[in-house]
């Protein structure tokens, strides 16, 4: 009897921990990379992200193709408008933005691949519990594929493989995260972007986060 009740405590211990989904906290910052499965794609870019008002930022540059660029996004999901922003010309092209907002966050329907140490668990901080998920979303147009890896402690973002038919494989890595907003003025228009016209281009994609790399 006793061990059996035993059997019983354990199992519910095992069960309470297992890995569920989560959402990452609310403000974020930090730098992230971008690179294509063709690998005509790398990108490197430092992020603010802002899930209570629906507003993200992306400042990166990179190559595709064998072509250099830098690109600089402020994009208001609530406000259905995206900037396109430079800061050396003073300039702003305001864009409608047509997609949803999705926090980063791991879905409910989600399932998961596995719990791993990255680093070591030989000592207190050498490593970090991480949990591997992979899921499918559907998209406007056809449906996507995704493994996304984030802390256990936190739900941190740690890595991102995203697919769709358009684009094949995606990696996203983040790196530098710190809980908050360290330029809260990054997700705020510049003063030469106020009197900007939105530009209407119906033959254009929706732009997504994904989209912009």
């Amino acid at each position: 009897m006793r061990a059996l009740v035993l059997f019983a405590c354990l199992s519910v211990g095992c069960l309470a921990q297992r890995p569920h989904p989560c959402t990452s906290p609310p403000l974020l910052t930090g730098s992230l990379s971008v690179a294509s499965q063709s690998g005509k794609l790398m990108a490197y870019a430092k992020y603010s992200y802002d899930a209570l008002g629906k507003r993200i930022r992306l400042r990166e540059f990179g190559s595709y193709d064998n072509k250099t660029f830098h690109f600089d996004v402020l994009l208001l999901f609530r406000e259905g408008v995206m900037y396109k922003i430079n800061n050396k010309n003073q300039t702003c092209c305001k864009k409608p933005l047509n997609a949803d907002f999705h926090p980063l966050e791991i879905p409910q329907n989600a399932s998961l691949v596995g719990q791993v140490v990255v680093g070591s668990s030989s000592g207190p901080g050498q490593g970090v519990l991480v949990n591997t998920w992979w899921g499918e979303l559907r998209m406007k147009k056809g449906t996507a594929k995704y493994m996304s890896t984030v802390t256990e402690f936190g739900c941190i973002p740690v890595s991102t493989l995203f697919h769709t038919n358009r684009s094949g494989w995606m990696s996203t890595n983040f790196f530098n995260n710190v809980i908050g907003l360290v330029e809260p003025q990054q997700l705020i228009p510049p003063r030469f972007c106020e009197g900007a016209q939105l530009e209407e281009r119906l033959d254009e994609e929706p732009v997504t986060f994904f989209s912009l790399f």
